[in-house]
């Protein structure tokens, strides 16, 4: 078959073609410049083009192909931000972690912040007031307590009078234990979601008209929990599944209205309670007197000890460096054209290209490596297989 008729030609050309015109219009809209890197990508893409032509069927290859296209396009575009000066942004759960240091960096960028936290007498709070400039304001709100809400967003209506609210940051999480989905109580999957789901979607509910009102922008932190079952974490995981599935309804249906929407998904960081000792040992406590007797019996006291030291053993490996999920924050309140999602973390994409692509044979080999690696069997289950 002759070349210029072969349907191979005609589908890559297509491909380089259509990048080709992406790739003016950029830099006829934006301020994208010929740099190395740019060259590199695109020798990088004809060689791929190559390999793909050469080794693959017509269908994966071009599949590939225009997701190398599009991926160098998004990295090689620039991001244009908006000016962070009087735009007003309302922070929840900022007592520790993402919520404290997102609340510092905006500050420091010149944004009026308004955070909320459980206790203005936490360390979290007294931090915030030292650190931050008399732009932030913090006020106590728990998002379980609808009276809590209403004063809160009272207080955000009175700060934000002149130039309206751009940005509400979705932070406040709970977690309240790690354990098997049968071990759980019922009480800690309500828990999980009235802070997680409940009090977000209320808070978000409550603040949609300034947002409206200002075409801003929502952010949300949800966590790559929601999205893969990760053994033990049941409660939590089906709270945030349940967040980033409604926060994507909000995203379709306020676009007309001019309002973005964002879902973060931060990899594994220590924040919260992670180095709270008497938080998870008060939490196990509680988790053994509400168990029923013939429940504990079946699995063991000890099943359940080894289960959360190995959790708070997982936890100590976590990273402490909260830039990219902090960069990732920002872009989604200044960018012109903010994210839908933003995966904040090392090797996250590893985790959801091989949770989400790969057959349950090797991710259920992959999460087990990471969540039951050297993990005790229930008593019940060890009785079973001594007995073989």
């Amino acid at each position: 078959m002759e070349l210029s008729t072969s349907p191979a030609l005609w589908a890559y050309g297509s491909v380089w073609l259509f990048f080709s015109l992406l790739l003016l219009f950029r830099f006829s809209h934006s301020d994208m410049v010929l740099t190395p890197s740019l060259l590199l990508y695109f020798f990088l893409l004809v060689v791929f083009e190559w390999f793909c032509h050469l080794y693959l069927p017509l269908l994966p290859g071009i599949v590939l192909l225009s997701s190398a296209c599009w991926y160098v396009l998004g990295i090689a575009s620039p991001r244009r931000l908006l000016s962070a000066g009087g735009k007003a942004v309302f922070i929840t759960g900022c007592d520790s972690g993402f919520g404290n240091a997102t609340a510092q960096k905006l500050d420091q960028m010149g944004f009026k912040v308004i955070a909320s936290v459980l206790d203005l007498q936490s360390p979290g709070a007294k931090d915030l007031q030292k650190r931050c400039s008399d732009r932030l304001t913090i006020i106590q709100m728990d998002l379980t307590k609808p009276e809590d809400i209403k004063k809160a967003h009272q207080i955000i209506r009175e700060k934000t009078a002149e130039d309206g609210l751009w940005a509400l940051v979705n932070n406040a999480g709970y977690c309240a234990h790690f354990g098997d989905a049968e071990l759980s109580l019922m009480s800690t999957y309500r828990s999980c979601m009235e802070v997680n789901f409940f009090g977000t979607l209320e808070i978000t509910k409550t603040l949609l008209p300034m947002l409206r009102s200002s075409k801003g922008r929502i952010v949300t932190i949800s966590s790559p929990a929601g999205d893969h079952s990760f053994p033990f974490l049941a409660a939590y995981g089906s709270s945030k599944a349940a967040l980033s599935r409604v926060m994507d309804t909000f995203r379709h249906e306020l676009l007309p209205w001019g309002v973005s929407v964002s879902v973060i998904q931060p990899g594994s960081y220590r924040t919260g309670a992670h180095n709270n000792s008497n938080y998870w040992e008060n939490q196990h406590k509680k988790l053994l007197a509400g168990l029923p007797i013939e429940l504990l019996q079946e699995y063991g006291e000890e099943y359940i000890c080894e289960t959360q030291r190995k959790f708070l053993g997982y936890g100590k490996t976590a990273s402490s460096d909260f830039s990219p999920v902090l960069d990732s924050i920002t872009d989604a309140i200044l960018s012109e054209n903010p994210k839908v999602i933003y995966y904040a973390g090392k090797q996250l994409w590893l985790l959801y290209f091989i949770g989400i692509y790969l057959p349950h044979c090797i991710s259920d080999n992959f999460f087990k490596s990471i969540f039951l690696k050297n993990k005790s069997l229930p008593r019940a289950l060890q009785k079973q297989k001594n007995n073989e």
